[in-house]
């Protein structure tokens, strides 16, 4: 069967097993099944490139139970649950109870398995960090069968590795997430407008303190109008209970999914072109005026904004997209957006999804993305003449000191990745260690000589 990630490219033949439970995993070990071939764990599919393909996946699917909602000697609430449990079932449940996840990427279907595996971050890494920094502990199936129990305190080497390691150490069982308290399902939300690059970094910098920072970059825009953009800055709205708007029939998750909308088609590939995506570009920039009063808007809404769009990955044609998003360190990081703009505004490939975010301090796993600084989301239709420009974007991004988000790669070369993650040797280590077989890996893994 072919498989790809919401990227759609690559694709590539898989078998695929789907264990009902932990136990069936554990006691696959003994077989030949599944494991005479390069394996790798699939939670939802929702990694872009092929950092969930290999040759032999193992869904996650079924291990999606909930396990407890605990209270800690400090006295915050901690959520124990199975990997293949998506964000949005995780939120199901912890809303009622007036509880939160404390960081929230741009896709609710993203499993806890696969959060913690590409370590994702949301609007708020340069407050609250990435998600692996509220994972209080992991539970992991090695390729020796052994089931490890692993946090900073104990396992500590497992832990760093596994948390942003793509599933190259083992299969996550289940996890334990530190919960925040929520009082309402709404985001006060303000937009600013910015007339370029530069001034939406420093309105990013006035506005350090907010909650929620995020910005659309229009990618097109050259000149003075370079990164013309809105800032959308959030916080959570303090007001009553969020149980009673999470009920059924009322402003809350029910009544939120219904409000979906599915791309049922694969839209015809010469839609998007250069000049769409200007004219696109340049009304949504006309249509922004500055809103410094807080606007109520949905979490959802905030949150999850393209998850109205059902499927919305098929707006880039049956071919597929790739998309670039890469971190560049603060004293570098105007110079290097600026000349990436430029570069692809020379090209003729734009983006309707240009995101720009400001990120805090990395943390202590090996191949986690973040570096402090800031981060650029680039979104690239599939055809033969986008990767000449992404190696001149790979060159750019190597100059200023930066990186790429692995979980969104599909193609970086091992000497750009070797360059870039600076701790990778140690994780190949650790990976030696858990793994001496190399019974975990994917195509992305191989290509960037992680075997």
């Amino acid at each position: 069967m072919a498989f790809s990630g919401w990227g759609r490219y690559p694709t590539f033949e898989s078998r695929l097993f789907e264990p009902v439970s932990a136990s069936e995993i554990e006691a696959s070990l003994g077989s030949s099944e599944p494991w005479g071939t390069p394996v790798i764990a699939r939670g939802a599919g929702r990694s872009y490139g092929d950092s969930a393909l290999a040759e032999t996946l193992i869904s996650t699917r079924y291990l999606d139970n909930f396990s407890s909602l605990t209270t800690s000697a400090s006295g915050y609430t901690v959520l124990r649950c199975a990997s293949g449990m998506s964000l949005e079932n995780v939120l199901e449940t912890i809303i009622p109870q007036g509880l939160f996840l404390p960081v929230l990427p741009g896709i609710k279907a993203v499993t806890i398995g696969g959060a913690i595996a590409a370590d994702v971050h949301g609007k708020n890494h340069h407050i609250d960090g990435s998600f692996c920094d509220h994972v209080e502990s992991i539970r992991i199936l090695l390729a020796t069968g052994e089931v490890i129990d692993c946090h900073r305190g104990s396992n500590a080497e497992l832990f760093h590795a596994t948390c942003g390691g793509m599933g190259l150490t083992g299969i996550i069982l289940d996890a334990a997430v530190k919960l925040t308290p929520l009082s309402s399902l709404d985001i006060a939300q303000r937009s600013l407008v910015a007339g370029n690059l530069q001034e939406c970094m420093d309105l990013m910098d006035e506005h350090n303190d907010a909650k929620y920072s995020v910005a659309w970059i229009d990618c097109l825009a050259r000149g003075a109008a370079q990164g013309r953009s809105v800032l959308y800055l959030g916080e959570h709205v303090d007001e009553q209970d969020a149980r009673e708007k999470s009920k059924p029939g009322r402003t809350g998750l029910r009544s939120i999914q219904r409000s979906e909308l599915n791309i049922p088609f694969d839209a015809p590939s010469l839609l998007l072109n250069k000049y769409t995506m200007a004219g696109f570009n340049s009304l949504y920039y006309a249509m922004q005026k500055n809103h410094i009063t807080p606007k109520p808007i949905d979490y959802d809404a905030f949150f999850f904004p393209l998850e109205r769009l059902r499927n919305w990955n098929r707006l880039y044609g049956a071919k597929g997209f790739l998309q670039y998003q890469l971190a560049l360190p603060q004293e570098s990081a105007h110079a290097g957006i600026s000349a990436i703009l430029s570069c692809a505004s020379q090209a003729g490939k734009g983006s309707f999804l240009s995101v720009l975010k400001k990120f805090g301090k990395a943390n202590s796993n090996l191949l986690s993305f973040p570096i402090e600084g800031y981060t650029l989301a680039l979104d690239f239709k599939y055809e033969a003449s986008l990767f000449p420009l992404l190696e001149q974007l790979d060159t750019l991004v190597l100059a200023h000191g930066g990186r790429l988000y692995l979980a969104k790669d599909a193609r970086m070369s091992k000497e750009c990745f070797r360059q870039s993650y600076g701790q990778w040797e140690r994780f190949a280590e650790l990976r030696q260690k858990f793994d001496p077989q190399g019974r975990f890996s994917s195509l992305q893994s191989r290509r960037l000589g992680l075997g």
